[in-house]
């Protein structure tokens, strides 16, 4: 089965990097990828799945499964784009003309790969091989909307035994390390306007809130826990200088690898806002826009994760990939060896925690929950940068989302065949979670829609 269900991707691999390549194409940012997931869910509906579309209140979220009964698999995609990352599929830096957004996060190879191991176990279940369910949630606004979380909320994982991610990356590895608590919020600030030179005694700076509210937040990073991350952009900070800004806002990013510990830390954040409102005779007031758990390990799962990615092994390139490999290490600070992509990291190596937050951690405590990290980049390449949007464009890209694919696939299969990994899992699960009830840490608000607005 196994062996079948990699030939079966390997012979749709062109239609998947076709797939993926319009995907990256599109670069649609959270909560805006309307094309993206219209062709994900025709290509599964093309291949019987149920599709289910704008699940959870969010437009651009779906659920497709086949199949009936238990076990219930879980296959997580997510597609959208990161905004100021245009690039060509080259190895400088080239933002393509008419374009803000690019996948700097690799979510287009995500999504693709996803669906075709959805599509090779939905295979497997059609030819009697196998039973079960198999469900492809498709799950937008990972960066920084919290999409996962309205669709835990939602309910959409109940019922599902375990549920397997993958993400892009310079390497190949099982994921073993968990992942930061993250609350997100804009805090707004609302002043008087009047003309900065000839009237400034009239006027109340809202820019001077967010400044002095950013002043204060500084300040606190020495009394906090070293885990902790901190970090803001101002979004909007007045239209002229000569005129005393009305209005000003600020969006912030409190992280903690304790979810108490980063509402404790926002609660500080919001005190620094109020405390700046104060002392500039402005107004101010804040929307939570994102809130994601800590990312729970399931080693019963990892283990028959970490078995399959060695069967599948890593990525061997070409001549041409090589040389585009080492053009792109040219530009960055970390250049290791481009043999790298070729090996799997062991499942013994020793691993520092998570310093990223993913949405997935909140799917992490409604079910349990493995994930693998793929080569899609070459070996250096950082996160939500134009290189890893470049590498994305390319065979490597695929090639990598290919490995991931199959490695998923497999792995779902060994979930379908052998009922005590689900058994073991679900104790490991249990004990993880404790007597901790899950709450979403980004309350009851509906879906940020508007978030990139």
């Amino acid at each position: 089965m196994k062996e079948q269900a990699s030939q079966n991707i390997m012979e749709g691999k062109d239609d998947y990097a076709s797939i993926a390549l319009k995907i990256w194409d599109f670069a649609e940012v959270g909560y805006k990828e309307e094309r993206s997931t219209a062709l994900l869910q025709e290509t599964l509906k093309s291949h019987g799945f149920r599709v289910t579309a704008g699940v959870a209140g969010i437009p651009t979220a779906f659920v497709a499964e086949y199949g009936s009964g238990s076990p219930a698999i879980g296959i997580l995609a997510e597609y959208d784009a990161l905004p100021g990352l245009s690039q060509m599929a080259v190895p400088e830096r080239k933002p393509i003309e008419g374009s803000n957004a690019g996948h700097g996060c690799g979510h287009h190879l995500f999504g693709t790969a996803s669906v075709a191991a959805a599509i090779a176990v939905k295979d497997l279940m059609e030819q009697g091989k196998i039973s079960g369910t198999i469900k492809l949630f498709g799950c937008p606004a990972e960066e920084g909307g919290s999409g996962k979380v309205y669709m835990v909320r939602a309910g959409l994982f109940e019922g599902l035994d375990a549920a397997i991610h993958w993400h892009p990356g310079d390497r190949n590895e099982v994921t073993l390390t968990s992942a930061l608590a993250n609350k997100s919020a804009k805090f707004r600030f609302y002043g008087v306007a009047a003309h900065a030179s000839s009237a400034p005694d009239k006027g109340r700076s809202a820019l001077d809130g967010v400044e002095a509210m950013n002043f204060m937040t500084n300040l606190m990073r020495e009394h906090i826990p070293q885990e902790a991350r901190i970090h803001y952009v101002i979004t909007r900070g007045g239209n002229a200088p000569n005129v005393v800004p009305d209005f000003a806002e600020v969006y912030y990013y409190v992280r903690h690898p304790d979810k108490k510990v980063v509402r404790e830390l926002f609660e500080r954040v919001e005190a620094a806002a109020l405390g700046a409102a104060m002392g500039t005779g402005t107004r101010t007031d804040y929307e939570i826009i994102g809130g994601t758990h800590d990312l729970l390990i399931n080693n019963a799962l990892a283990r028959v994760a970490q078995t399959n990615l060695e069967r599948v092994g890593g990525i061997q390139y070409d001549a041409e990939e090589i040389a585009f490999g080492k053009k792109i290490q040219e530009t960055l600070t970390s250049k290791p060896d481009l043999a790298r992509a070729s090996t799997v990291v062991p499942f013994e190596e020793e691993r520092t925690e998570g310093i990223g937050s993913t949405d997935v951690g909140d799917v992490s405590y409604a079910v349990p929950t493995v994930g693998v990290r793929i080569a899609t980049w070459v070996p250096g390449t950082p996160a939500h940068s134009w290189q890893a949007v470049a590498c994305g464009g390319t065979s490597i890209g695929i090639k990598g989302m290919l490995v991931a694919a199959k490695t998923m696939a497999l792995t779902a299969i060994d979930f379908y065949t052998q009922p005590q990994v689900l058994v073991e899992a679900k104790k490991e699960h249990a004990a993880s979670i404790g007597d901790y009830v899950y709450e979403a840490l980004l309350g009851n608000r509906k879906p940020a829609l508007d978030y990139r607005e």
